[in-house]
Parts: C-alpha cells; sequence; structure tokens
C-alpha cells in the first residue's frame, strides 16, 4: 500500500494558484508565501511527477504541454475537495475566495455590471471573476462556478436552476416614432415598410425570429432589416440612435421606457417571456459563493 504524501496535495495547490496568478510572485502573495516558497514547492512536484510543468521565463511562466495536462486533470478534482468542505460547512459558511462567472453579452451588460458593486460590498472577503460569452461552452474545463445566460437550456450533466423570466417586448427610439410613426398591429411592420434592427442567436447565427403574443394567440411576423448584429450593445446603440426597431427583453430597456430613451411598441402584444436560467456542477449544496451570488441575481430580476 502507497503511503500518501500530503506534500503533493500542497504542490498542486501551489501549481493552480501559478496557472491562475500568471506568475510566481502573484501566486505568493495569493497564498500568503515567499516567492522561494512557491518556487520549491513547484519543484517538488516536478521531481515527484518526473516532468517539467512550467516554462519559465523572467516575465512569466507557461505550462508545459505535460503541465498543461496534469493541471486539467487536477484542477476540478482540487474545486471538489474544495466543495466537500463548503458542503461540511453547510449554510453557515460564508461566502469568500474567487468566484468565476460565465454571462452571456445581455445578463453582463445591462443587469449584472451596472449592479455588481452591491453584490461585492454586502460580501467584502469575496472577488468575482466576470467573462461575458457567446456560448457557454464547458462549465468544468474552463473553470467556471456558475453561469448565468438567457435562453431554454441545453441538455446537460450540470444542474440548471430557473431563476426568471421577462417579457420580449418591441421598442424604438422618440426620434424613430416621430419620423414613421408606430405600428397599429404586428402586421404593420412588415406593411408599412419599417427598418427593423435583427439580432443574431448565437447557438445558430442566424437572426431570431419574432413573434407577438396576446394572450394564446402567437402571430408569427417575417420582419426584415438592413441590420443584423451578434453584439447587443451594437443593437441597443443603433436602436437609441433611431435607426429602426428592435426587440429586447423588459428586464433590460424599463428604465429607458421610464425615462423616454425608448419607446414600447405594440405593448399590448408583449406576452412572450424569455427564461434567465442558472447552471453549477451538480451536487445538493453549491459552496456558500454559488448560493449567495445567486440569491442576488434573484433579487435584480424579481
Amino acid at each position: 500500500m502507497t503511503t500518501f504524501d500530503p506534500r503533493l496535495l500542497n504542490g498542486i495547490g501551489v501549481l493552480v494558484a501559478v496557472v491562475e496568478a500568471g506568475n510566481f510572485v502573484r501566486a505568493a502573495e495569493a497564498l500568503h508565501m515567499t516567492q522561494s516558497g512557491v518556487s520549491r514547492a513547484v519543484a517538488r512536484l516536478e521531481q515527484r511527477l518526473g516532468v517539467r510543468l512550467f516554462h519559465r521565463t523572467a516575465r512569466a511562466v507557461h505550462l508545459t504541454e505535460e503541465g498543461r495536462r496534469f493541471h486539467d486533470d487536477v484542477a476540478p478534482l482540487l474545486t471538489g475537495l474544495e466543495d466537500a468542505a463548503h458542503q461540511a460547512a453547510g449554510a453557515s459558511a460564508s461566502a469568500r475566495g474567487k468566484l468565476s462567472v460565465n454571462v452571456d453579452a445581455t445578463f453582463g451588460h445591462y443587469i449584472l455590471s451596472p449592479r455588481i458593486g452591491a453584490f461585492l460590498a454586502a460580501h467584502p472577503e469575496l472577488s468575482v471573476d466576470l467573462l461575458i460569452r457567446d456560448r457557454m461552452g464547458d462549465l468544468d474545463a474552463d473553470g467556471f462556478d456558475v453561469a448565468v445566460r438567457f435562453g431554454e437550456p441545453e441538455p446537460s450533466s450540470l444542474t440548471c436552476k430557473l431563476l426568471s423570466q421577462s417579457r420580449v417586448v418591441t421598442c424604438a427610439s422618440p426620434a424613430y416614432v416621430a419620423r414613421r410613426g408606430r405600428p397599429a398591429r404586428p402586421r404593420s411592420l412588415v406593411d408599412d415598410g419599417h427598418e427593423c434592427l435583427l439580432f443574431r442567436n448565437p447557438s445558430t447565427g442566424r437572426p431570431f425570429a419574432w413573434e407577438f403574443h396576446r394572450r394564446k394567440k402567437v402571430v408569427p411576423v417575417p420582419v426584415t432589416g438592413r441590420l443584423a448584429t451578434n453584439d447587443v450593445n451594437s443593437l441597443m446603440a443603433a436602436c437609441l440612435g433611431g435607426h429602426g426597431v428592435s426587440q429586447f427583453l423588459e428586464i433590460c430597456v424599463r428604465e429607458m421606457f421610464e425615462d423616454g430613451r425608448l419607446i414600447q411598441l405594440l405593448p399590448d402584444w408583449a406576452e412572450e417571456r424569455f427564461p434567465l436560467y442558472a447552471y453549477h456542477r451538480s451536487r445538493k449544496l453549491p459552496p456558500a459563493k454559488v448560493r449567495a451570488f445567486l440569491d442576488y441575481v434573484v433579487e435584480l430580476t424579481r
């Protein structure tokens, strides 16, 4: 029977810290160690494994091919140990450490980022690494703790939780309405030749189809327009600039309706809803930092 060497686990923790920090100096600061202590821990790990883990230069360190494979194998295991500690601590555990969050552009730009300060103020021992992506990707392989994204969920081994649903609203700027008028019914967008601004579905690359819902009636409208984009900021800028009619989630434009920057069109046909889901690794009790973040998102979107 092989005796477990606790220094191996310590070396793995140092390895992961160096990869996350990008060099030995910042890793030493994060671990409250000396730089020489970090170097010795990595050297012992390399000696134990019999492979070189890092290419070292004066400015940075980079994983070797063997180091990358080893890191990819052990990082999820180290996360599992951390999660087990959180699980043992239960609900009393406080949110601390680094929270890696994967979000789509709509949620990131218009809901989370403007209000992230309140979350950070409420959890002073927590830092957030926020990445905005068109596609969720592989949460485990990419090292994310949680993802929050609009749209119907795809089949996955992850825990998937519905957080909220937002109405899909049709809108235009006051300048556009003054120039072109308001459509009287959904088909007016086509019949009256309105310029529609289209948003491409990240999953398909094709513009989202426009539908109008009222009670149990659904009216699809084959709108056209000369601008299609996959960037929600560009879509918003074009709409605010008076270049056409667009559709957004109500949660993103509610304040713009209130302050007059945008005007809602066809309000009687705005019963379509778009879901917001959270994704995290499957377990009964997620870590305290994930629970705290999801509770905050629910409050934001209530």
